[in-house]
């Protein structure tokens, strides 16, 4: 596999997989609290996509909405990234249907391009019997409140970190990618292309197969603010570094 490749697949996993942490349900957070979420319907944020010093593309994270999913309101999560370097490209875009009173996801599609590869899956989730419907598979167990790859990274913002806190969750939709463990570390304050930010440093640690294969580790920078916006993601690897920074907002 290309070294570039590796990079872009651990930055989707670990952007995605680990920002989004599902369950990691905080002390005391139920339903009704979660009602009021730090991000809204509209949201988009875009970043900066770096192997090393090279700026070989970019990710974006988006909320869209309010949408009906099999009777229940939902928000649309997406999730994109765009990149490569020469003879080399990506596209690839995952979104999820996110119930945000029950913080969790009833459907979660993704679209991979990955040089001359293409792939396409799609997951259907049914809580109440803890079980996912694969498209072209067929039925596997799940878990009771199912979280996935894209709504991960915006249950986590629902968390109230301090210091020292560790917090482990078994919500991952895939029962072998459990326990999630998510740790803060700090505060710190923090420049990326859209400016200075005061921030919440965090270590996500997630069982699911590959994502630390290579010896990486991975920190998310959240604003240490109500938005809880994704600044700045950084993962050490075997085979270089790749990270994540927050561009400034434009007009779309």
């Amino acid at each position: 596999m290309l070294p570039f490749e590796r990079a872009r697949r651990r930055a989707t996993l670990v952007m995605v997989l680990t920002l989004s942490l599902a369950s990691v349900t905080a002390p005391g957070l139920s339903a009704q609290q979660a009602s009021s979420h730090p991000f809204v319907p509209g949201e988009h944020h875009e970043y900066e996509l770096k192997f090393g010093f090279l700026t070989v593309g970019t990710g974006q994270l988006s909320v869209s909405g309010p949408d009906t999913l099999r009777g229940r309101e939902v928000f649309r999560l997406r999730y994109q990234i765009d990149g490569g370097v020469p003879f080399f490209r990506v596209h690839d875009e995952m979104e999820s249907w996110f119930d945000p009173k029950a913080l969790l996801s009833l459907r979660f599609t993704q679209e991979l391009h990955e040089g001359s590869k293409r792939y396409s899956r799609y997951f259907d989730f049914f809580p109440e019997e803890s079980v996912v419907l694969e498209r072209g598979k067929g039925r596997a167990p799940s878990v009771p409140e199912p979280l996935d790859d894209a709504s991960f990274i915006f249950f986590l913002r629902t968390q109230a970190f301090a210091p020292g806190v560790i917090v482990t969750s078994n919500k991952y939709f895939r029962p072998d990618g459990n326990p999630v463990v998510v740790q803060m570390l700090r505060r710190e304050t923090i420049t990326v292309p859209a400016g200075t930010f005061a921030t919440i440093v965090v270590q996500p640690r997630i069982r699911t197969a590959g994502i630390f294969s290579d010896g990486g580790e991975a920190l998310l920078w959240f604003a240490d603010d109500s938005t809880r916006t994704l600044i700045q993601m950084k993962a050490k690897l075997s085979f270089g570094s790749i990270g994540l920074f927050l561009k400034p907002d434009r007009a779309r």
